[in-house]
């Protein structure tokens, strides 16, 4: 093949058109390409197994995430629990809605060919912008609720309720199935079985609006840019409190008559706060590439300058994204022993009726 036709070629892979890429060609031409290109087609490849994986992986794992936290027996708060388990529900969402109807579709888009003829596809970006809003907003006002239990206990009493926790949630749904309603009218209803951040057919008036440009800018920005900010300040917050706490009660041990091996106290909010972190870190550090990516595509459009991000990021800030949605039951498990327990029982209920049948 002549270096014009690979440019052409990835001329369309890069608008997200063709994925007939495949194994043989990326080793037959392996050495005449790119690194971005190389990256970029090696990405490919790999979601063609990855994301069949983390299907099959992330429906069940959330289900059982739901089931456990639902019975009440892991030794968490209702408050707590009620938001672990919207955050699985929503995960949950995003799997099938997205991972299975939108990204394995388009992965293997030789064999969806029939979606082009289902005129859908805006009512489904609806519903997969809203999951993933929910997802990410959920992670916020969890974050919050672990900010005021252990940062305002005057307030904590009356936010840090079950009933609280139900009413926050709802209103962030509600909000969300609202502000992504837009998308409904701005893309169209074919499917359009391109990897990019709008994967429906875009009318050429619409994407090249500033209208458009500023709709979708600030989509970005409240989701993940300024959850980012929010979880980022919150956990901050948390940790300064806690350290300014721990000194004030290691000075007041110091001063007392009483010989104990270790602050309860301290102990109890060390274990409290573990979960909080891991889970808001986790967050970060999976959703940080698509932010960056989709962030700097659209700022691009009201700018003159011509650095375009490597498409390899976009790609890599989907698996990511995507891999997010299925880390929390390994998180529970690791950092809740409880969890860890009810876990363990329930794989092995399914032997233990075989056993006794």
């Amino acid at each position: 093949m002549e270096p014009n036709m690979i440019t052409i070629d990835w001329n369309v892979t890069t608008m997200g058109r063709s994925f007939s890429w495949e194994f043989d060609y990326l080793s037959a031409n392996y050495n005449r390409l790119k690194l971005a290109i190389r990256i970029y087609l090696a990405l490919v490849v790999i979601q063609k197994i990855y994301y069949p994986i983390l299907a099959v992986a992330g429906v069940p794992v959330n289900l059982v995430t739901i089931v456990i936290l639902s019975r009440g027996k892991c030794g968490l708060s209702k408050c707590v629990t009620r938001y672990l388990v919207a955050m699985a529900a929503a995960d949950l969402l995003v799997v099938i809605i997205d991972l299975i109807l939108r990204q394995i579709p388009i992965v293997y888009s030789e064999q969806f060919i029939f979606l082009w003829h289902i005129p859908v596809c805006n009512i489904h970006a609806v519903l997969l912008y809203a999951a993933t809003d929910c997802s990410v907003w959920f992670t916020v006002t969890f974050t919050f609720d672990r900010f005021v239990a252990i940062c305002c206990q005057k307030l904590k009493t009356k936010y840090c309720t079950e009933k609280t926790a139900a009413v926050v949630l709802g209103t962030v749904t509600v909000l969300s199935c609202l502000k992504d309603i837009t998308w409904y009218f701005m893309l169209m209803r074919g499917y359009s079985l391109a990897n990019l951040p709008w994967f429906c057919n875009v009318d050429g008036s619409v994407q090249d609006s500033r209208v458009w440009g500023a709709i979708e800018l600030l989509h970005y920005i409240l989701t993940p840019g300024l959850p980012f900010v929010l979880i980022l300040l919150l956990n901050v917050l948390i940790v300064r409190y806690i350290v300014v706490a721990n000194r004030a009660r290691r000075r007041l041990r110091d001063h007392s008559s009483e010989e104990r091996p270790s602050d309860p106290e301290i102990t109890s909010r060390r274990k409290s706060i573990i979960l909080l972190f891991v889970i808001s870190g986790n967050f970060i550090l999976l959703w940080v590439m698509f932010m960056l990516y989709s962030i700097w595509m659209r700022v691009l459009g009201f700018t003159d300058q011509s650095v375009i991000p490597p498409v390899a990021l976009m790609e890599l800030g989907f698996m990511l994204q995507l891999l997010s949605c299925c880390t929390n039951t390994c998180i529970y498990a690791v950092t809740q022993t409880k969890f860890r327990g009810q876990l363990k029982n329930m794989l092995k209920y399914p032997f233990s009726l075989l056993v006794k049948t």
